[in-house]
């Protein structure tokens, strides 16, 4: 099978790593993390690179993003299917499952999340690798106008001054996905959190997401080798598969993310 897989620059390492073992081809394009800003502009450039793929002969276009503050959602597959994770940011994509991902955003809402790539990426944009709530959105948005205006350095000055950040956040995680050095990095978020009065902690990711997604699990669960037919359907059942003619839509449940057919203004 050949596929092409679009993500953003925050999953650079793991997302090469999962194509380059990949038994299918696997071209793999980034979009830059900043976009994350605007969804709506991040939503036009993924919908720009789906129709650009007609024609290129590839099986199925593979979305290595969440529902990303619904970037995704109204996103039409042509004549190629699209297959996203069903996930409402990266953060479970790092963390390898919803089920982990609930668990960190119900015990510890207050946390600021940092990943190797991310912050090697950092592109000016004064955005944290966050799950936050509607006021952390705020908050984010607050900052990233005080670094537009006044440069990183005094957008941190503010902020702290402020006491924004302890407000909001009181603890931060450097995921650890074991692909490549991350220790510099590493030591950078846990400087961060000392300066910042929050508890630091190193957790461990879990590729299996971005790696089932690369080897086609949504199609069989075979690369699990699942014990039962059950196991197989509960693992294709972290990916939506958005057949031809129909979009992405939020379905407020669970499943995070469906299919439907698009309307008139959407073809």
């Amino acid at each position: 099978m050949r596929y092409l897989c679009i993500t953003c620059e925050a999953l650079a390492r793991p997302v090469y790593y999962c194509a380059a073992t990949s038994p299918h081809t696997v071209d793999v394009e980034l979009l830059k993390r900043g976009l994350h800003n605007q969804p709506v502009t991040l939503r036009a450039r993924l919908q720009e690179r789906i129709d650009t793929a007609e024609g290129q002969g590839y099986d199925s276009i593979l979305l290595v993003y969440g529902l990303c503050g619904q970037a995704t959602a109204g996103l039409t597959a042509r004549s190629i299917p699209l297959v996203i994770p069903r996930a409402h940011d990266c953060i479970t994509l790092f963390l390898g499952s919803r089920t982990r991902y609930q668990e960190q955003f119900e015990n510890y809402p207050g946390t600021y999340w940092y990943s190797q790539d991310y912050i090697e990426r950092d592109d000016g944009s004064g955005t944290s690798l966050s799950m936050g709530s509607g006021t952390d959105s705020d908050l984010q948005s607050v900052y990233a106008d005080y670094v537009e205006k006044y440069g990183r350095e005094n957008a941190d000055y503010l902020m702290e001054v402020m006491g924004a950040w302890q407000q909001h956040y009181h603890r931060a995680v450097y995921i650890d996905l074991g692909v490549g050095d991350g220790s510099g990095v590493e030591k950078k978020a846990q400087d961060e959190a000392t300066r910042r009065g929050w508890t630091f902690e190193h957790m461990t990711g879990d590729l299996i997401l971005m790696r089932g997604l690369m080897e086609s699990d949504w199609r069989s669960g075979t690369t699990l080798q699942a014990q039962d037919q059950q196991q197989a359907f509960e693992y294709e059942r972290n990916f939506l598969v958005v057949p031809p003619g129909k979009k992405v839509i939020m379905t407020y449940d669970a499943d995070i993310i469906g299919a439907s057919a698009p309307s008139l203004t959407d073809v």
